[in-house]
């Protein structure tokens, strides 16, 4: 899927030029690939949406947002995980399309690209993020506080040049009031005293490898039905030791469930990472 961002410190501005950078919102959805036939999540999962939901979208591959609205999260992750049996819900869902994964062109022409999808045919709850640009540091500081204010989490900055690709890269950034990451669990460490017989911490595993303890975050029923082994969760730090390891790192919550599907699995795109998070 899309390119990994790079993590700007709090109140960090990119390098080179802010006008070369597009601009859009930091969504706080969950992560989808349409191939141009079925909708899957970031994890190769496939979403069971209403056929409804997807009929008449474009052949092109997207990466989008299923996304409710702001610190809506966990109603979308539910919604998507435990698609009900009456469709009601789904009227509120949309899909923000950030990137188009076959257009060969730079960003700058995938925005034009992806803002054509919006013709007088494609359903209302398929659109592309919104995606301005900015004259100087100062505006940009001013749109992330504006965001954030509004109850959003930050924003993405995807320079103008970069071509789509797989992998981290420096062309796309992630600008955010604090900092946060997302690691997969690899087990459940027991509790001792007055949380004996539940979950002490995660011990969670980086994309680089690294693994290390989540425990402080973690409520007495997380501690009692942990994130299960597999899954993808988010949690926050205040920078890294000397050894690159977050500092006072704390569970913030699950982000992704384990997935059975993968790559080679045949049953759709493999793990990945995306800007909307």
């Amino acid at each position: 899927m899309h390119a990994a961002p790079a993590v700007l410190a709090p109140g960090a501005i990119p390098a080179g030029p802010i006008a070369d950078y597009w601009l859009s919102e930091k969504l706080d959805g969950v992560r989808g690939r349409w191939d141009g036939r079925r909708l899957w999540t970031r994890g190769g999962l496939p979403v069971d949406a209403p056929p409804w939901f997807t009929a008449g979208w474009p052949e092109e591959p997207m990466d989008g947002e299923l996304w409710l609205g702001r610190g809506r999260f966990e109603e979308a992750s539910s919604l998507v995980r435990n698609p009900p049996a009456d469709d009601a819900p789904w009227r509120a869902m949309r899909f923000l399309v950030f990137d188009l994964p076959a257009h060969a062109g730079p960003f700058e022409q995938r925005v034009q690209a992806m803002r054509a999808l919006a013709g007088p045919d494609t359903p209302p709850w398929l659109r592309p993020v919104a995606q301005s640009r900015v004259a100087d540091d100062k505006q940009l500081q001013a749109r992330l506080r504006a965001v954030v204010d509004a109850g959003g989490e930050g924003l993405m900055l995807q320079h103008r040049d970069v071509h789509y690709m797989p992998g981290r890269s420096d062309g796309l950034l992630k600008l955010k009031p604090h900092d946060d990451a997302e690691a997969r669990v690899v087990a459940h460490l027991p509790g001792r005293g007055k949380y004996a017989g539940m979950v002490g911490a995660l011990l969670v595993e980086r994309e680089d490898g690294a693994r290390f303890r989540l425990g402080s975050g973690l409520s007495d029923a997380e501690r009692d039905a942990p994130p299960p082994l597999g899954s993808l969760v988010t949690y926050r730090y205040n920078g890294l030791t000397i050894n690159g390891l977050p500092r006072f790192a704390r569970f913030m919550r699950l982000r992704e469930p384990p997935s059975d599907a993968g790559p080679g699995s045949g049953s759709g795109p493999g793990p990945g990472t995306g800007p909307g998070n």
